[in-house]
């Protein structure tokens, strides 16, 4: 229980949790989702109920109660349907997620409650109320509820079948580790704790998995290039080919919808409601960062080619399973950065402790332990989140892989925080070394470190963002293409003596992290950095023209080959298929582009930070006033020109590119 305004608020948290937790059972959760969705139904009623005028109290309060519970529900199952380490619990999950789409996409397509929300007075609501009534109705109609019952009934249908291929998409990647054998030898260049987790089977041979903890530190450090290369290989290999036939699905299906909307494409769709605005714009960005990289890239380039050459014969091409390998090298011999030396002052649980410290110190807020919670496996870590003595939030932590589990690094909402109702409640979803089950250190790659920083930036918008009366605005509720922007911004604490010499210390010999170290870390940071941004922006590119045009006779495989050679400087490797395990051509659909748009706001940004220093509890207190407090209540440019006192430019992103 909470308080607000002296009167007790439920959680809910704990309910649910009964319910979804570690002894969950399909049944239980077949028979909870029908009594929520029982009494959505219900409060549906409610509303069309109303006779006379309508007003709030009549109609958008008791929409946003509905939104809430629907909301919860459809959050919950999915993430349960992510983590659970009971197969037949996820598909329990996934079926009633999948009622849940149902319901919500029914909603959207109400004439009547779309007539409803329409005739509600609005002159007596503040800002935000007015805003939240014109983004009602803008979603209405993006959903089609203006069409024909016939064309109704197609849109409910085809968003129906794309819930399930999404799900079948995010299945097929979760399910499907593979893994090479490689001889001991094979291990050379590997860290010692490496070598020790991974010892010889029966058969001589190393079991080497596509697993991020596996996959990571090999392709970095194995000297073995032909390895490298087969693992490579295998890892763009997941889900091949089963969401070959699955991706096409998806990206027909969206095109169809879009046309149904009157939309040239699904990219044109899904730009109307975010910062960019339209389709074109998004591929004119794209371009855009790509030249204005290009020459930073291609410096970097040739100082790839000049360390891979041997014995003075200059090579002629890198491959994109070697760039991680050879920025290594370069980082060792020409920065003195020993990526192997740093790791062993990142122990995951030192890491974990110190990123909760900082943020506690920064924004004034407590973490306790809540060992009592329920949970959905005995590795996950349940905290609770205190302000001024007051219970205001809930974090779980799901930080290391599984079978069966999400595998890549995410923030999963549970329940998003509403004023007087609900505390928000999220979860932080990542694949991280276990201290639990490794045989020596968990040691974390200092990227690791970074992914830990930016997932946990992503938590602090859904935790700060909580004083909303109107669900759609709370936590991460801004437009698409600024969600990143607190997740990238948190990035930059990983980077500071003064935040890493609070945790990083040697798992031997309890040194702290010595800031010559951290010194040379920040300077070899600048190598790679326009090769990266060309790269990202093949992943840009690749999102993007997936979804541009009709893709009745899109070749996904070509495509990818094309913007790979368009974008990227490492050239396409054969028999790889990344468009099969590439999730974010799921759940971004044509918005991969906002990572580096949101990087470009975070660029200026810092700058405040930069000037003050970044461990300045008055900025962090006037970037949460401003950029994360309001969520999506107001416009991204306008919580932006709050912070900065003007707009944003590109300037500090093009100083940031030619630091090098």
């Amino acid at each position: 229980m909470v308080r607000d305004g002296g009167r007790a608020v439920t959680t809910g948290i704990d309910k649910l949790l009964d319910t979804f937790g570690s002894d969950a059972t399909p049944a239980g959760i077949r028979d909870f989702g029908a009594e929520e969705l029982k009494a959505s139904r219900a409060l549906l009623g409610d509303i069309f109920s109303v006779s006379g005028e309508r007003v709030r109290a009549n109609t958008l309060d008791p929409y946003n109660t509905l939104s809430i519970k629907v909301g919860n529900l459809y959050q919950l199952v999915n993430i349960i349907r992510n983590v659970h380490p009971d197969a037949d619990v996820r598909q329990a999950c996934e079926d009633v997620e999948q009622q849940v789409a149902r319901f919500d996409h029914e909603l959207g397509l109400n004439r009547d409650l779309y007539d409803a929300v329409a005739d509600c007075r609005t002159d007596d609501l503040d800002d935000v109320g007015k805003r939240l009534h014109e983004r009602l109705l803008q979603d209405f109609r993006r959903s089609g509820v203006d069409r024909d019952a016939a064309t109704r009934e197609k849109i409910k249908n085809l968003r129906e079948e794309l819930v399930s291929l999404g799900q079948e998409f995010t299945r097929n990647v979760v399910e499907d580790t593979r893994s090479i054998e490689v001889l001991p030898e094979e291990l050379a260049g590997l860290p010692d704790d490496y070598r020790n987790e991974h010892q010889v089977g029966e058969n001589g041979l190393v079991k080497i998995t596509t697993d991020y903890p596996d996959y990571n530190p090999f392709m970095l450090y194995a000297d073995s290039d032909e390895r490298r290369r087969e693992l490579y290989t295998t890892f763009r290999q997941r889900a091949f080919p089963k969401n070959m036939e699955v991706l096409n699905n998806i990206l027909a299906r969206r095109y169809e919808l879009a046309q149904l909307l009157d939309f040239p494409s699904w990219a044109a769709y899904v730009a109307e409601d975010k910062m960019i605005k339209t389709s074109e714009a998004i591929g004119e960005f794209i371009d855009r960062v790509s030249e204005v990289s290009n020459e930073c890239a291609r410096a970097e380039y040739e100082r790839l080619l000049q360390v891979k050459g041997k014995n003075g014969v200059k090579a002629t091409e890198v491959s994109d399973w070697e760039k991680g390998y050879l920025e290594e090298r370069i980082k060792r011999e020409q920065y003195d950065v020993d990526s192997k030396e740093v790791r062993a002052y990142f122990e995951y649980g030192n890491v974990r402790d110190g990123i909760l410290a900082l943020t506690e110190k920064l924004f004034g807020i407590r973490f306790e332990a809540r060992v009592d919670a329920n949970r959905w496996h005995e590795a996950v870590e349940v905290l609770d989140v205190l302000e001024d003595g007051e219970l205001v939030g809930r974090v779980y932590l799901d930080m290391h892989p599984r079978d069966g589990k999400f595998k890549h690094a995410a923030l999963f909402s549970i329940a998003a925080g509403v004023r007087g109702e609900q505390i928000p409640a999220a979860a932080l979803v990542c694949n991280f070394p276990n201290p639990k089950v490794v045989q020596g250190p968990a040691l974390l790659e200092h990227d690791d470190v970074v992914t830990f920083f930016h997932e946990f930036g992503h938590l602090l918008h859904q935790l700060f963002a909580r004083d909303q009366e109107w669900v759609v605005f709370s936590g991460i509720g801004t437009e698409w293409d600024f969600v990143e922007v607190p997740s990238q911004l948190f990035e930059e604490w990983a980077w500071e003596y003064g935040v890493l010499k609070e945790f990083a210390v040697h798992h031997e010999t309890s040194e702290v992290i010595p800031r010559a170290l951290v010194d040379r870390l920040r300077r070899s940071r600048d190598f790679g950095r326009g090769l990266w941004v060309r790269h990202q922006m093949f992943y840009a590119a690749l999102s993007y023209q997936c979804h541009r045009d009709d893709p009745s006779d899109l070749n996904t495989t070509d495509l990818m080959q094309r913007m790979q050679t368009q974008y990227s400087l490492f050239p396409f490797v054969p028999d790889t298929y990344f468009q099969a395990s590439f999730g974010h051509l799921d759940d971004y659909s044509a918005l991969y582009y906002t990572y580096m748009w949101s990087l470009v706001i975070v660029r200026d940004l810092l700058g405040e930070f930069q000037a003050a220093g970044t461990l300045s509890t008055e900025v962090a207190a006037r970037y949460r006033r401003a950029i994360l407090d309001p969520g999506g209540s107001r416009d991204a440019v306008d919580l932006v020109r709050d912070f900065l006192g003007r707009d944003y430019d590109y300037a500090a992103y093009q100083r940031w590119l030619e630091a090098n």
